[in-house]
C-alpha cells in the first residue's frame, strides 16, 4: 500500500507517468508492423509505393499471472537487472522475498495547518509525508532523490506474481514487451540463468572514401592527404549489405537476443538506438548507408538550412531566437577536458549568494517575466547552450553525489519542450549522421575533438572516428575543419534521417474525424463550429499529395461515410451492431484530400444539419473509438474526437460518479479512471501509430478522468470546453474555433519515438507527460505537436567527482508531414559542483515547481489529494531546513531562504490554490481532471502561467520600454503582486492567467479609459458580461489591444477575455487568483511563511 505523502508508491502511476511498477499491462502482441521482430513481405515493408499499408488488426490475449490486462506471451519476464550503461542505468525488482525494509512511521498527520478557521497546526514529525525519491530511505529523512536499491545483479527470470510491492520505488521498472503469441520474446539482452551472455555485434567497417571529395564545390587544391584512421584495425570482417528498410540489423547496430538465442529486431527501440540497453561492447560506427559517402551532400550549397514552421508570419520577433550564421568557436586541437580548462576561478553571481529573510522581504517578485538562471560556464560554452525554453533543469549546478543531492533536499530533473515552434532551425541533410558508436549520443557542441580526426563523446566518454566526410564544410567550402560544422556550432539541429531510421516508408498524413451527434451534442450547436473551422482549413492541414482524410458519426450507433470517387454526393453507412463492430468499404472511408476535396466539402456542409431533429440521447463512445481504431490501425495517424456527455451504451459505458456536495473535500474524489478500456485502446493505438485527441465539450460530468486515457496514453492532447453552447455561451464558441484553427494548421510529427540521454553517472527514472513508455526508456510518440511538454526525474548513480561538467540530449526521431523522416536534437551542457551552497545557488526555482507540480499529481492519483498537497508544503519546509542547518553559518531569527529560492514559498502556495491542488471550492471533478491534464502536458512557460498568473495595470499604459514589432509597439507594463492589496478603485488591471485573462475595472477608473478603451460614458453602462474589448480608434484602445494580442500570440490556446465590474459573476474567480490573499479554506502568504518558519526552526 502506498505510504501517504510519498511519492512512487506500488500502485499504477497515472498522467502518462511510468514509475516503478508501471501499470497492470505488459505490452503484449500489438500486432503492429512497426513493432514486429521478423519483417514480412505481407507486413508491406517492401513495398515500393509509399502509402501500401496492409489492415493488420492488434490481437488481445488476457494472462491471469500478471493481472486482469497484461498483454504478454505464456512466459512472463521481469525487468533488466541493473546494467551501468554509459550515462543511463536501469534497475531490476530484487530476487529477494522482501529485500527492502519497511518504512516505520505512524500514521500521517499533515504538516499544512488547516483552513484559517480552524485550530493551532500541530507539530508533526516530517518523516511521512514528503516527495520520495531516494534510496533505502530511512524514517528520519524526508528526501532521496534517487531510486531504491535492487537486489542481486544477475540476469534471471523471474515470475511477476513474485514482485515485492516496493514503496517510493519511481524508477523504470517496467515489464514492456512486444511479443508475439508463440514468437520468442524481444526483451533487449535478456538470460536465463546459466546461459551464455548475448552476443554483441561485430563490428562493421566503415567504408571511406578518402581520395574522393564530396559532391558540390570542391575545396581549392583538392582534399588533403589522408592517413589510415585505425591501422590496427581488422580487416577480415565481411563488409554486410547496405541496411534495407526491413534489414533486421540496421544503422544503429542494436541487436536483441531471444529466448532460443536467435536474433531478433527491436524495431523503433534499434533503431534510435543504445538508451539504457546500449552495450560499450559495440564498435560499429557510422556503418555504411544506402547512399555513397561521396553523395553526402546535394549539389547546390548549402546541404543544411535554416526553416521557418509555417504560420509564423505573425509571431513577434521577440520569441526564441537562433543567432544566425555559424558562430565562431575555437577549441584546442588537443585534451579531453579542453572545455573546462576555464572553468576554474569563475566567479559566481554576487547576487546568487544573498540570504534573503523572507518575513522581512516579502516582496521578491519581479516587475518582468522571470527568466530562467544562467548555468555558470565559460561565456563560449554557454553561448552554444540550448535555449532553456527547449530544455531546462531544475539544478543548473548538477551535484557531484547522490548524497550532496539528498542533502539539498531539492528535485533533479529536466523539462523538455521539444518540438517548439522555432524561428530558425538548422537542418542537415548527409548520408551519414555522426554518434557515439557506444552510446549513440549524437555529435554535439560539447564534445572534446582530440584532434581533426577523432572526437570523444562528451556522454559516455568513448574516442571516435570522425569520418571522412564529416571533415567537408559545404557552407564555407572549406575542407578539413570539423570544428565549423552546424552539428558541432548548434545545440538544437535537425536531421534529415537516411532510410535506415525508417521501419516503413515514411506514413501519408490522415487524419479522421469522430463526431458525437446524439440529440445533447446536436443541442450546443458545436457541429456548426467545428465543420466550419474544417472548411476554412482544409487547405491548410499539414500535409501533401498523400494526405488521407475520414469521418465517423455516432450516437447509439455508428456511422460512416464514403467518400468514393464518382459519387455525386457522400453516403451514409451505418453499423447498429456496436457490440462487435465492423468496417463496411474501408477503401471509400479515408480518402485523398486532394483527389476528393468537393465530396468533403460537401459532406462538411450538410452534416450539421444531418441530425437536427435527431431525438437519439445515447452515446456509444467506445464502439466509435474502436471503429475509428480499425479503420487507422493499417497507416497509423490522428483521431480527433468530439464528445459532449458521458458515454451510456456499448464497451466503454461509464456510470456518474461525481457527488457535488464532496467537490470541495480533499477526500473520497475520483481521481483514478473507473473502467482500463480507454487505457486499453489507447495502448493498442500506439502499437498503430495512431494517436487520439479529445475535445471534451459538456455541462454535465462526463469522467475525463476514464475519457482522458485514450489521449494520455497514446500520446494525444485533450481539450474541456465546459457548458458549451452555442448561443447562451458565445465565449466557449470563439475559443473553440480559434484553438481549432492552431490545432488543425499547427506542424504535425507522425510515428515518433523520443529518447532523453544523460551523461554517464546520471540515470533518468521517471517520465511525465502523454506518451507510452516502450523498450524501457523509449518513449513512444505516435503523433507529437508543438505544444506539449515532457519531465523527467533523474538521479545521480555515480560519483561525479572526476567531472566538470555533464550534458543531457534529447533525440526525437519523427515523419514530417511532408513524409520526410527526421531527427531533432537538443543538446545541453551543465556544471558539476561539490558544495552545498552551489547547488542551491544553480537552483531553478520555475522548473523545480513544474517538476513537482507534476509529481504532485501523480501523488494525487495514486494516494490523495490531501497528500499531495502534504508533500508539496514540505518539499518547501525540507529544502529550507536543509539550507538553515547546512549552509547558514550563524542561525539568525526569520525565514531565510537562498536568493535562487525566494520565490519557493510563493510558487508551491500558489500550487496549492491551482485547480488541480485546490479544497474549499466548488470545481467540477472534470474541471479538476482537466487541470491535472493540463500539469502534465503544458510546457513549462504556461504551466507557471496557469498557477501564478501576471498581473498588469493597465489603464495608465505608455510607451517607456515598450517593444517594437513588426511597426507595432507594445507596452511592457510591471508586472505585481498577486494581492488585491496592488489593486486601485481608480485604475484598471489586466489578469492573465495563461488560459484565460480578466480586466478589472475600479469603480473610480477614469472616465478616459472607460470611453477610449472600453466605449462607454461611465462605470454603470459597462455591461456585465463584457468578453470583448471594441476596436476604438483612440490611442489608449490601439495601445491595450496590441499587448493583448501580443500576449495571446505568444501561445498555442485562446484565453478568453472577461471584463470584470464589482458586480460581475467572474469576479470571484478574479479574487481566487489573488494567491497571496487569504481565502475561507486557505493561508495568506504571509501566514503561510510563518507556518513555514515554524516547521523550519524546529
Amino acid at each position: 500500500m502506498a505510504q501517504p505523502g510519498r511519492l512512487g508508491a506500488s500502485s499504477p502511476a497515472q498522467n502518462g507517468a511510468v514509475s516503478a511498477v508501471g501499470p497492470s499491462y505488459s505490452n503484449g502482441p500489438v500486432q503492429n508492423p512497426l513493432m514486429q521482430s521478423q519483417v514480412s513481405v505481407s507486413q508491406g515493408y517492401n513495398s515500393p509505393f509509399p502509402g501500401s499499408y496492409p489492415h493488420q488488426i492488434p490481437a488481445k490475449t488476457l494472462n491471469p499471472a500478471s493481472g486482469p490486462y497484461n498483454y504478454s506471451a505464456s512466459q512472463t519476464v521481469s525487468s533488466l537487472n541493473s546494467y551501468q550503461g554509459p550515462g543511463q542505468t536501469l534497475n531490476r525488482l530484487p530476487l529477494e522475498p522482501n529485500p527492502v525494509a519497511p518504512l516505520h512511521s505512524t500514521a500521517p498527520v499533515p504538516r499544512m495547518p488547516p483552513p484559517p478557521s480552524s485550530q493551532t497546526p500541530a507539530a508533526v514529525p516530517a518523516s511521512s509525508d514528503s516527495f520520495l525519491y531516494g534510496p533505502d530511505p530511512s524514517p528520519s529523512s524526508n528526501w532521496q532523490y534517487s531510486h531504491p536499491p535492487v537486489g542481486s545483479k544477475t540476469n534471471n527470470f523471474v515470475p511477476v506474481s513474485t514482485q515485492p510491492s516496493l514503496s517510493g520505488n519511481t524508477n523504470l521498472l517496467r515489464n514492456n514487451q512486444y511479443v508475439s503469441l508463440g514468437a520468442p520474446s524481444l526483451q533487449n539482452n535478456y538470460v536465463k540463468t546459466g546461459s551464455v551472455p548475448p552476443p554483441t555485434n561485430q563490428p562493421l567497417p566503415t567504408i571511406y572514401q578518402p581520395t574522393r571529395a564530396p559532391l558540390g564545390p570542391p575545396p581549392s587544391g583538392g582534399p588533403p592527404p589522408v592517413r589510415s584512421l585505425d591501422p590496427q584495425r581488422k580487416t577480415s570482417n565481411s563488409v554486410p549489405p547496405p541496411p534495407q528498410l526491413n534489414s533486421a540489423v540496421n544503422q544503429e547496430g542494436d541487436i536483441s537476443t531471444a529466448n532460443n538465442g536467435s536474433v531478433v529486431e527491436n524495431s523503433y527501440d534499434t533503431i534510435e538506438g543504445g538508451g539504457f540497453m546500449a552495450t560499450p561492447q559495440l564498435t560499429n560506427q557510422n556503418p555504411k548507408m544506402s547512399r555513397n559517402v561521396g553523395y553526402s551532400y546535394p549539389s547546390l550549397p548549402p546541404g543544411y538550412q535554416n526553416t521557418s514552421p509555417p504560420n509564423m508570419s505573425g509571431r513577434p520577433s521577440t520569441a526564441l531566437q537562433y543567432t544566425t550564421g555559424l558562430q565562431p568557436f575555437s577549441q584546442s586541437p588537443l585534451g579531453a577536458n579542453h572545455l573546462t580548462t576555464n572553468m576554474g576561478g569563475l566567479s559566481l553571481h554576487p547576487e546568487g549568494l544573498r540570504v534573503i529573510n523572507l518575513l522581512q522581504e516579502r516582496n521578491m517578485l519581479p516587475t518582468t517575466p522571470l527568466k530562467a538562471p544562467v548555468p555558470n560556464l565559460h561565456e563560449d560554452i554557454q553561448k552554444l547552450n540550448c535555449n532553456p525554453e527547449l530544455f531546462r533543469c531544475t539544478l543548473t549546478n548538477i551535484p557531484q553525489t547522490q548524497a550532496l543531492l539528498n542533502k539539498a533536499k531539492l528535485p533533479l530533473g529536466l523539462l523538455l519542450h521539444p518540438f517548439k515552434d522555432l524561428l530558425q532551425l538548422p537542418v542537415v541533410t548527409s548520408s551519414t549522421i555522426v554518434r557515439c558508436r557506444s552510446c549513440r549520443t549524437y555529435i554535439n557542441p560539447f564534445v572534446s575533438f582530440l584532434d581533426q580526426r577523432r572526437w570523444k563523446c562528451n556522454l559516455c566518454y568513448r574516442v571516435n572516428d570522425v569520418p571522412e566526410e564529416f571533415m567537408y564544410n559545404p557552407m564555407t567550402r572549406v575542407y578539413g575543419d570539423p570544428l565549423r560544422r552546424p552539428e558541432v556550432q548548434n545545440a538544437t539541429i535537425e536531421f534529415m534521417a537516411p532510410s535506415e531510421y525508417m521501419l516503413r516508408p515514411p506514413q501519408p498524413p490522415v487524419y479522421l474525424f469522430v463526431f458525437d451527434v446524439s440529440h445533447n451534442a446536436v443541442e450546443t450547436g458545436y457541429l456548426n463550429s467545428v465543420c466550419q473551422s474544417l472548411l476554412d482549413n482544409l487547405d491548410s492541414l499539414p500535409g501533401n499529395t498523400r494526405t488521407k482524410i475520414g469521418f465517423i458519426t455516432f450516437d447509439s450507433t455508428i456511422h460512416f461515410y464514403s467518400l468514393q470517387e464518382g459519387l455525386s454526393q457522400p453516403q451514409m453507412l451505418i453499423v447498429s451492431d456496436i457490440e462487435d463492430v465492423f468496417i463496411p468499404m474501408p477503401e471509400n472511408l479515408l480518402v485523398n484530400l486532394n483527389e476528393n476535396k468537393e465530396l468533403i466539402q460537401d459532406l462538411l456542409k450538410t452534416l450539421p444539419q444531418m441530425f437536427t431533429k435527431s431525438l437519439e440521447t445515447q452515446s456509444a463512445l467506445g464502439p466509435a473509438l474502436q471503429s475509428a481504431f480499425k479503420l487507422m490501425s493499417p497507416t497509423g495517424g490522428r483521431i480527433s474526437v468530439f464528445q459532449t456527455q458521458l458515454p451510456s451504451i456499448g464497451v466503454g459505458a461509464l456510470k456518474s460518479r461525481e457527488e457535488p456536495n464532496q467537490r470541495s473535500s480533499a477526500k473520497e474524489i475520483h481521481l483514478t479512471p473507473s473502467t482500463d478500456f480507454y487505457k486499453k485502446l489507447a495502448l493498442d493505438c500506439s502499437g498503430q501509430q495512431v494517436a487520439v485527441d479529445l475535445f471534451l465539450l459538456s455541462g454535465q460530468y462526463s469522467d475525463l478522468a476514464s475519457l482522458g486515457c485514450i489521449s494520455r496514453y497514446s500520446a494525444g492532447s485533450v481539450y474541456y470546453y465546459p457548458s458549451y453552447h452555442h448561443q447562451h455561451n458565445p465565449v466557449q464558441v470563439e475559443k473553440l474555433q480559434k484553438e481549432l484553427k492552431r490545432y488543425l494548421t499547427r506542424k504535425i510529427g507522425f510515428e515518433a519515438v523520443m529518447r532523453i540521454r544523460c551523461t554517464k553517472g546520471l540515470s533518468i527514472h521517471t517520465f511525465h507527460g502523454n506518451f507510452f513508455v516502450r523498450s524501457t526508456d523509449l518513449l513512444s510518440l505516435p503523433n507529437v505537436n508543438p505544444d506539449a511538454g515532457y519531465a523527467v526525474q533523474m538521479s545521480v548513480e555515480e560519483n561525479l567527482t572526476d567531472i566538470q561538467m555533464v550534458s543531457f540530449q534529447s533525440a526525437l526521431l519523427y515523419t514530417s508531414s511532408k513524409g520526410e523522416r527526421r531527427i531533432r536534437v537538443h543538446t545541453m551542457c551543465l556544471p558539476v559542483v561539490s558544495t552545498l551552497n552551489e547547488v542551491y545557488l544553480g537552483a531553478d526555482v520555475q522548473a523545480i515547481s513544474g517538476l513537482l507540480a507534476n509529481m504532485a499529481v501523480d501523488r494525487s492519483i495514486t494516494a490523495s489529494l490531501s497528500d499531495a498537497r502534504d508533500a508539496l508544503v514540505n518539499a518547501v519546509i525540507d529544502s529550507l531546513s536543509a539550507y538553515r542547518t547546512s549552509v547558514l553559518s550563524s542561525q539568525q531569527p526569520g525565514l531565510l531562504v537562498p536568493f535562487s529560492l525566494r520565490l519557493f514559498p510563493l510558487f508551491v502556495l500558489a500550487l496549492l490554490k491551482q485547480k488541480s491542488f485546490q479544497i474549499g471550492t466548488t470545481a467540477r471533478l472534470d474541471e479538476r481532471i482537466f487541470a491535472m491534464c493540463q500539469v502534465k502536458n503544458q510546457p513549462l512557460v504556461y504551466l507557471m502561467l496557469m498557477t501564478h498568473p501576471n498581473l498588469y495595470r493597465v489603464d495608465n499604459l505608455s510607451d517607456e520600454g515598450a517593444l517594437n514589432i513588426n511597426d507595432k509597439t507594445i507596452p511592457q507594463p510591471p508586472i505585481l503582486q498577486l494581492s488585491v492589496e496592488k489593486l486601485n478603485r481608480d485604475g484598471a488591471f489586466l489578469m492573465d492567467a495563461g488560459t484565460v485573462m480578466m480586466l478589472w475595472v475600479g469603480k473610480n477608473c477614469g472616465q478616459n479609459f472607460l470611453s477610449q478603451v472600453l466605449g462607454v460614458p461611465n462605470y454603470a453602462s459597462l455591461p456585465l458580461n463584457m468578453t470583448y474589448l471594441p476596436d476604438l480608434d483612440t490611442a489608449e484602445s490601439a495601445r491595450i489591444g496590441s499587448f493583448i494580442s501580443w500576449l495571446r500570440e505568444h501561445r498555442p490556446f485562446f484565453p478568453v477575455l472577461y471584463v470584470i465590474r464589482d458586480e460581475s459573476p467572474m469576479k470571484a474567480t478574479f479574487l481566487q487568483y489573488m494567491v497571496e490573499d487569504r481565502t475561507e479554506s486557505a493561508l495568506s502568504y504571509y501566514e503561510f511563511l510563518l507556518h513555514v518558519q515554524q516547521q523550519v526552526n524546529k
